[in-house]
């Protein structure tokens, strides 16, 4: 699909514009894939400012002779270089020509001390300035090819959870290890390419445990499971949390259950065009804090997702912003305590000019199973 990167890397020249530099060399592979659509594990883009032989002439792709044909099929429509020292080599090539003495821009966030020291080297006698986040800043706004990806992405998350609990797989006996194996296994059944990230199963008091890595802890009657998974598609990231209870709830697990529901609904409706990124996470935290559970909800209300798990912007005190219309986002309070058991209900969303889109569609009634 040329037409999106080539969408994109119109926007990136704006920036470059902006900034009065001549050329940017792009070097984390991730921005590559979003400006090209390549997914190679080496490469270097240098992009102009301008088109200097018009139809993106003056802007060049390089990667190694592993890659030639895949280069050929997904990114057909710039100049090629074939050499293994992608980077250099593009470096050296805007020193040759008549980008002399002009500013070449670099992803300084990316590049090592050793790494800026080669590409000076070689891009001399051109001015290296530093250009950190520009490419990160446009994939903030997710346009629709890339929420059609995330929608299948959840799409797929959700079905492997509704099959688990379905076919039995959320049941007394059962160890978390084996639980998470099979819903990893049920979304690459459905077309993931792989987890988004390494999928958490919290059972009993390890659901107190945010981030708890399954072990061989054995599901029992009466736990709290917390389900935090994800599937990749087309390089884009799903996330969903959802808890569950084995068997009859406890008041308590239902009076802690609803608490985080009502603080996740708060956050989601909090989620529009132009909040700031503070007030939307106030807008969770303030009901858990109100039912005395403050200390109990340690992190952030949310990130953004796209083709990495976690983005901007961040849903939290210490973000900084307000969201904008195409982003994606995640909404995830939680409440956790220590020798008891803790709730976190998450979705993704998109914002939108009006209600946001809702994503990951399992329902957040609180399941008995």
């Amino acid at each position: 699909m040329p037409e999106p990167h080539s969408q994109r890397r119109d926007a990136l020249r704006e920036h470059l514009r902006e900034r009065e530099v001549a050329s940017m060399l792009v070097t984390d592979l991730l921005n590559i894939r979003y400006l090209t659509g390549f997914t190679g594990s080496n490469a270097a883009l240098l992009v102009h400012a301008t088109d200097r032989r018009g139809a993106e002439g003056g802007t060049v792709f390089c990667t190694d002779g592993r890659y030639r044909s895949q280069a050929e099929q997904q990114v057909p429509d710039l100049e090629h270089v074939i050499d293994r020292a992608s980077a250099l080599t593009l470096a050296r090539r805007v020193a040759e020509t008549a980008e002399q003495h002009r500013r070449v821009g670099f992803e300084s966030q990316h590049v090592t001390v050793d790494g800026c020291d080669a590409l000076a080297d070689a891009a001399d006698p051109c001015e290296l300035v530093r250009t950190p986040g520009l490419v990160e800043g446009l994939r903030l706004v997710k346009d629709e090819s890339e929420i059609e990806a995330l929608r299948t992405a959840c799409a797929v998350a959700d079905r492997a959870l509704d099959e688990l609990i379905e076919h039995g797989g959320l049941r007394p006996g059962r160890g978390e290890r084996d639980v998470a194996r099979e819903l990893e296994s049920r979304m690459l059944d459905h077309g993931a390419a792989a987890p988004a990230f390494d999928t958490i199963v919290a059972t009993g008091t390890n659901s107190a445990i945010p981030h708890h890595r399954p072990d061989g802890t054995v599901l029992a009657a009466g736990d709290f499971v917390k389900m935090d998974f994800g599937a990749l598609v087309e390089g884009y990231h799903s996330d969903m949390t959802r808890t569950v209870v084995l068997g009859r709830p406890a008041d308590w697990q239902r009076e802690l259950y609803e608490l985080v529901r009502s603080a996740q609904t708060a956050g989601r409706r909090a989620v529009y065009e132009g909040a700031d990124v503070r007030e939307v996470d106030s807008a969770a935290r303030d009901v858990i804090t109100e039912a005395g559970y403050g200390e109990r909800f340690a992190h952030g209300l949310g990130h953004g997702v796209g083709l990495q798990i976690h983005e901007a912007p961040a849903l939290s005190q210490r973000g900084e912003g307000t969201i904008d219309a195409g982003m994606a986002v995640t909404v995830e309070p939680g409440v956790y305590l220590p020798g008891s058991g803790g709730v976190r209900i998450e979705d993704t969303l998109v914002v939108r000019s009006s209600t946001p889109e809702l994503l990951t569609l399992t329902t957040k009634d609180l399941l008995a199973v």
